[in-house]
């Protein structure tokens, strides 16, 4: 797409002008004769149109990535980068999922209990120390399947090409996991229905198979948690997700195509023939962890473990995926990356506090070290110490006093019921990491809604304050989330997509 072109004579006297009018609001808010609470509440809460909180069957693509100046939004044409994917959520109208199987579409409720299926499995796997399966059976058709029930593997989707010719798959990305697959012909277990053509090998000329021999096949057993197999030579790979979805089938090599410019030989991924799980239609799954085996490991000559996305603040908006160093917000706040013994492929992080309607929370820092806590893509609502989780609730509840409470919603236990309101005054609430970053939460990111009638704080608690926190997506929207994977930090910037 084509880029407005903004002399820098015209875009420096447009700021300059920007700065003088924000400037003069400014001197205009402090001579108000405005009471320090009523101040207060306006500086530390969203006013939130509540007609905006229901879903539109409408996609509105954000054509743009915008950056806020002196409280206006300039655009940094980041989706013009070469290097960059428009992101879509999997359930939302931007998506083709969502056109191609409507009838599909989980509920809020089904949502949140794969959220939870999601949540158990990173706990499960990180509370003890990774074991190994043997994926011993030497026929990929011949691995024991279970019902793929459900699927907590992640909200938002890509489209990349595989092979030669290239194909088009849309594939769910996910910091959380690290093998790359998608479901392959000719399915000899069972595949589940996608939205794409079944992607052929035999009809790639760029495609070969791994053998089992060789050490880039025993390379699985950490990406994966299972020892491979093997059948006629070639190397079998098997992933569980610990909710009953999983994917089986022959590992191998081939051409990915992430954009026009972007081309990779001999890319790493699990040719998957007997696959099952509710993924929305998706043709597979893009790994983004840290094992070697990852998209960001292997294209580390290119990219320098380098990238970014922006999570759209609805279903019916677009954000990206952008790879390297472009279009990364120059306000970016860098904090360290941790690595959690248990699970090295995690992406770890140091929460050090929660601040609600501009106050910050009593909650002592032993508390956050006590399970340690990850940045996740793939889980849908933030899990916090429930010593942390009462505290942020209990203030937010002070703040909401005026709202009608709601009936709970799964794990969601501090609902409201909008109804008889046009408007609604919500507390902003900012997450604290080390080096002093502030994250502040988006509107978007701080309520789940169900119904108007049911409106929710979308945060939950562990069960106990040794479990391992979770910074998941809902939080994330709109804010441009960067991961510099040689540089062991992860940033966060305002205003990434809107």
């Amino acid at each position: 797409m084509g880029a407005t072109v903004i002399s820098p004579t015209y875009l420096s006297a447009y700021l300059l002008l920007l700065c003088l009018v924000c400037s003069l609001k400014e001197g205009y808010a402090k001579g108000r004769r405005a009471t320090v609470a009523e101040s207060h509440h306006l500086e530390h809460s969203h006013t939130i149109q509540v007609s905006s909180l229901l879903p539109s069957s409408i996609c509105s693509p954000a054509t743009k990535v915008l950056e806020c100046v002196c409280d206006a939004w300039f655009p940094l044409s980041v989706l013009d980068k070469k290097s960059s994917l428009q992101v879509v959520h999997k359930h939302g109208p931007c998506s083709q999922l969502y056109h191609h199987d409507k009838a599909n579409i989980p509920t809020h409720a089904e949502i949140l209990l794969q959220d939870v299926a999601r949540v158990k499995s990173i706990h499960s796997k990180l509370a003890k120390s990774l074991g190994s399966t043997k994926v011993d059976q030497t026929d990929a058709a011949n691995i024991p399947a279970k019902d793929g029930s459900v699927v907590g593997s992640g909200n938002y989707v890509v489209t990349v090409g595989l092979g030669t010719p290239k194909k088009d798959l849309t594939l769910i990305f996910d910091t959380g996991s690290d093998i790359t697959w998608t479901q392959c012909q000719p399915c000899v277990g069972t595949c589940y229905k996608q939205q794409d053509p079944v992607f052929a090998p035999s009809l790639s000329s760029t495609y070969s198979n791994i053998s089992c021999s060789s050490t880039t096949c025993n390379s699985l057993a950490s990406a994966t948690g299972n020892t491979p197999g093997c059948s006629s030579s070639a190397c079998v790979y098997g992933i569980q997700y610990g909710d009953s979805s999983f994917s089986v089938g022959i590992f191998a090599k081939e051409k990915l195509t992430l954009t026009s410019t972007d081309v990779f030989d001999d890319f790493l991924f699990g040719c998957g023939q007997n696959n099952q799980g509710l993924f929305g239609g998706a043709a597979g799954l893009i790994g983004l962890g840290r094992d070697k085996l990852s998209l960001p490991s292997q294209t580390a000559s290119k990219y320098k473990k380098y990238f970014s996305y922006c999570l759209p603040s609805s279903a019916s908006s677009t954000g990206f995926l952008s790879f390297g160093y472009g279009g990364v917000s120059k306000f970016v706040k860098f904090t360290t990356l941790t690595t959690l013994s248990q699970g090295a492929s995690f992406y770890g992080i140091d929460i050090v506090g929660i601040s609600v309607g501009g106050k910050k929370l009593p909650i002592s820092a032993s508390v956050f070290t006590a399970g340690g806590a990850i940045i996740d893509s793939g889980t849908v609502i933030t899990r916090l110490p429930p010593t942390a989780y009462t505290a942020l609730s209990s203030e937010f509840g002070k703040l909401m006093s005026r709202y009608p409470k709601a009936q709970p919603l799964s794990i969601l236990d501090t609902c409201y019921d909008f109804t008889k309101f046009s408007s609604v005054s919500v507390p902003k609430i900012s997450i604290f990491f080390s080096g002093g970053v502030e994250v502040p939460i988006a509107a978007k990111g701080i309520l789940y809604v169900n119904t108007i009638s049911q409106v929710c704080l979308a945060f939950a608690g562990n069960t106990d304050d040794t479990e391992v926190g979770i910074f998941g997506n809902t939080q994330q929207k709109t804010l441009q989330v960067v991961y510099d994977g040689v540089g062991g930090k992860l940033g966060f910037a305002t205003g990434g997509c809107t």
